[in-house]
């Protein structure tokens, strides 16, 4: 009885202090029905308007008239009296401010960085380090969107955040289980860029902002704003990290690898941005679930979550248009589809003329040789679809598929009766399925399997002797993969798991007269086991992992570690360390002379372990991060070596141009970025310098700079918000020409039998001019209804119409007697762009 006693005595005293907690405040629904009965009253009202609302009661002792003042002032809703009688109670369409705070669900800890935007308008703003957020002169109705990377996004109506009166609201995201670290800069450069703690960046379409010359969020351009990423050609198809090619980036769109990049051959992301939500770029201290790609990681992501409502959007710029629909058939099923295709077949615009005399220059094709009567027709397209389907909280399944074409036909008529036609198809198709589970709160898995094909095919008649050459190059790859992950505590996870890869390609060459016909085919199985331990609290975090691949065909293991640290010194201080070794089974040969019609130089090729061998990358950097007061600091520096390239996949125009042999480069370099950002402007600078060069044991000299050896570049920029919703970006780059080789002079060619042959000097000797092209964006958004956005932008690519060169040769001229000839190319001229969407 007296234990009873006791727990009588600590329930009462938890209920009467619950009651004193709650007798300062008071249903609104109560407060009016009193009103009601001591006035004499009827109020006219919504009930969800009011059901959630607690207040302080108004003195008995005011009269009507004072106690409607005294509600008008509490709470976001308008008491208007009709008459003696009757009282109305409607939301109101005055402005207020509303704060908050923002915590993880599980562990309750705040989420600094996270976004917190109002939705059918431009205001938004990110969490502070302690996790709040204050937004002023917000409307009563508008609705609050709250999003994390990592975490599921929270809708909220403005009107919830006064509940609790005065007092900042608690918000718990939902963890989503994605495979991403915490942000560690939630606004980098632009918004929808974002660093996270392992060095990764990450691009956020949906959020972005506007960078200097895009009209679209193009994610192989986005990228290039980054330092140590750049493109020597400014084509996409041709992205250098740390002075690596093109081919030694792994690309991922949905888990699914692809072997293609670009549209209009290179000069724009053939991977649509708005459908494309995030994309992670890493260039060193890669997760030990990823290899391949021995220069940087890509990993593109569409919508990962059924939403409750349609959305979709469709636009169009001077080169395109494109739409794309999310639908949601049930609440756990939902499919998005998306396409896009070139307006080039029904209109010419200045910016599509541009494109085309910088993409063909260098070809059969050149927009340039008056002499030619001529006609091409070229074109593409994209299209993907999603299938999101959740069986329940816990498993969730996705299929994806996405296809990418160009198309080119291209017609010369040489006299009254003869007709020259070539044609050129570049293709990539790809299909992928994943399965998530979470088994209990620790236990969880990842299942993804891809198919992924690649093709291009040439058709090239030569009407002078009556030839037909045919050209392709196809890659077959599928993949599976398994990630088991287990979560000690939220500071400490485990990631195990077996990844198998089968890659099949062929290279087809035929000639009509005389006939020539050959094949290759080549087809490599990989098996990869991986572990990985992360660890992230507080001032560290430490990822550390090891992959080791099996190559069945030539029974060889490869061991690869990796690393990834960073430690908070002080508060704005940290250090941090990457090192990671890789590997890569395919590569692409360039062939400067034949291959499809000089367009596309590049066929894909699979190691075989003695001409090819399997490249292998050995990286390791260090630096410091320095953020304080919106500023924000990066200095790195990186050692790069990678094993095992070949002389016929680096295109050299040298004497080394026609030989077989393998060698490595090694890159030492430095980056640097600064960077000041706030909720209305942004100011950069970043600054790379890279120190690249080649060793072929086989060649003399065995050392010479590389193709990629830009030793100094820099780019700039500043976006500024002029109003909510009227912004602009100004922003330019400025590097060192490459290297190029020039024939030794007053000795230009040799005679090699009946073949006649660039006598070349020293390789890579020489530098090409200084580039530097100068960019400028605007963007204004607009709504219009409360459902329905609009953006529209127009931005300029190299504002000075700068001539810059950014390829230099020399071959041999028919019609001087085999004497040299300097060919160049040159970059984009001025080209101006102006796109118009509409989402909903």
């Amino acid at each position: 009885m007296k234990c009873n006693r006791w727990l009588f005595y600590f329930l009462f005293i938890i209920s009467f202090s619950y009651a004193q907690q709650q007798t300062s405040k008071t249903p609104l629904t109560d407060i009016i029905q009193t009103i009601e009965q001591q006035f004499n009253v009827k109020f006219s009202y919504v009930v969800e308007d009011v059901a959630s609302i607690h207040i302080e009661k108004p003195a008995a002792t005011l009269s009507l008239q004072e106690t409607m003042e005294y509600l008008n002032s509490k709470i976001p809703l308008n008491f208007k009296l009709l008459d003696q009688r009757y009282i109305t109670i409607s939301v109101l369409n005055k402005s207020f401010s509303v704060c908050g705070v923002v915590l993880d669900e599980e562990s309750k800890t705040t989420l600094p960085g996270a976004s917190v935007r109002i939705s059918n308008n431009s205001k938004w703003t990110v969490c502070s380090k302690n996790g709040s957020f204050n937004l002023e002169d917000v409307a009563a109705d508008a609705t609050i969107s709250i999003s994390y990377i990592g975490y599921e996004t929270k809708n909220f109506k403005a009107k919830e955040f006064f509940s609790i009166n005065k007092k900042c609201k608690e918000i718990y995201l939902k963890s989503s289980k994605e495979e991403l670290n915490p942000v560690l800069i939630s606004l980098f450069l632009t918004s929808g860029l974002q660093k996270t703690t392992d060095g990764s960046t990450v691009l956020n379409t949906k959020k972005f902002g506007i960078l200097p010359g895009l009209t679209e969020p193009d994610i192989l351009q986005s990228i290039q704003t980054l330092p140590g990423i750049e493109s020597s050609n400014e084509s996409i198809a041709n992205i250098n990290v740390r002075g690596g090619t093109n081919d030694q980036n792994l690309m991922l769109w949905d888990n699914i690898k692809m072997y293609h990049s670009g549209h209009f051959f290179g000069l724009i992301s053939a991977y649509n941005p708005n459908l494309t939500q995030k994309v992670v770029v890493t260039k060193n201290g890669t997760s030990a679930e990823y290899s391949d790609g021995v220069s940087s990681m890509i990993k593109m992501s569409t919508n990962n979550e059924i939403k409750n409502k349609i959305s979709g959007g469709a636009g169009i710029n001077l080169i395109s248009a494109d739409a794309y629909i999310e639908i949601p058939l049930t609440k756990n099923l939902e499919i998005d589809l998306s396409a896009r295709h070139s307006i080039t077949d029904m209109v010419n615009t200045p910016a599509y003329s541009n494109y085309y005399k910088k993409s063909f220059q260098d070809s059969e094709i050149n927009a340039d040789n008056a002499a030619k009567n001529s006609d091409s027709d070229f074109s593409f397209y994209d299209y993907t679809a999603k299938i999101l389907f959740d069986l329940n909280e816990n498993h969730q399944f996705r299929a994806n598929f996405i296809g990418i074409n160009n198309a080119l036909n291209y017609a010369e008529n040489q006299n009254q009766n003869t007709t020259k036609t070539s044609s050129l198809s570049q293709k990539n198709t790809g299909y992928g399925g994943n399965w998530k589970a979470q088994w209990n709160s620790r236990l969880s898995s990842f299942v993804s399997s891809y198919f992924s094909r690649y093709n291009i095919d040439a058709r090239d008649y030569r009407v002078s002797e009556d030839q037909l050459l045919s050209e392709a190059n196809e890659v077959i790859e599928t993949g599976t993969k398994l990630n088991v992950y287990y979560d000690f505590n939220p500071n400490l996870k485990l990631l195990n798991g077996y990844q198998i890869n089968e890659t099949g390609m062929l290279n087809q060459t035929r000639v009509s007269a005389p006939f020539y016909s050959s094949t290759k085919k080549k087809v490599l199985l990989n098996h990869a086991f991986f572990s990985e331990i992360e660890y992230n609290k507080k001032n560290s975090y430490v990822r550390l992992g090891m992959r080791i691949n099996y190559f069945q065909k030539f029974d060889k293991l490869l061991f690869e570690p990796r690393i990834n640290f960073r430690q908070k010194l002080t508060k704005e201080l940290a250090l941090k360390v990457e090192g990671e070794l890789k590997n890569q089974t395919t590569t692409q040969i360039i062939d400067f002379e034949d291959d499809f019609l000089g367009v596309e130089k590049r066929r894909w090729q699979l190691v075989d372990n003695n001409e090819i061998p399997i490249a292998r990358s050995k990286q390791f950097s260090t630096g410091i991060d320095f953020n304080t007061n919106n500023w924000n600091i990066e200095l790195t520096g990186f050692y790069k070596i990678v094993d095992g390239i070949t002389a016929s996949n680096q295109g050299f125009y040298n004497n080394f141009q026609f030989k077989k042999a393998n060698g490595s480069y090694t890159n030492k370099g430095i980056e640097f970025l600064i960077n000041k950002t706030t909720t209305r402007y942004s100011t950069w600078i970043s600054y790379t310098f890279n120190n690249n060069n080649y060793n072929f044991e086989s060649f003399t000299p065995s050392t010479f700079p590389n193709n990629l050896d830009i030793r100094h570049s820099v780019t700039f920029g500043f976006n500024y918000t002029v109003y909510n919703n009227l912004k602009v970006s100004v922003g330019g780059i400025w590097r060192n020409g490459i290297p190029y080789t020039k024939p030794v002079e007053g000795n230009e060619t040799v005679q090699n039998g009946n073949n006649t042959f660039v006598n070349y000097d020293a390789p890579n000797s020489l530098n090409l001019d200084d580039f530097f092209r100068l960019d400028t964006s605007i963007s204004y958004h607009f709504n219009f209804t409360p459902t329905v956005k609009t953006t529209l932008r127009a931005g300029i690519i190299n504002v000075t119409n700068q001539n810059n060169t950014i390829n230099r040769y020399y071959k041999v001229d028919p019609d001087t007697s085999g004497k040299a000839i300097e060919i160049n190319n040159y970059s984009l001229a001025l080209t101006p762009n102006v796109s118009f969407r509409v989402n909903f």
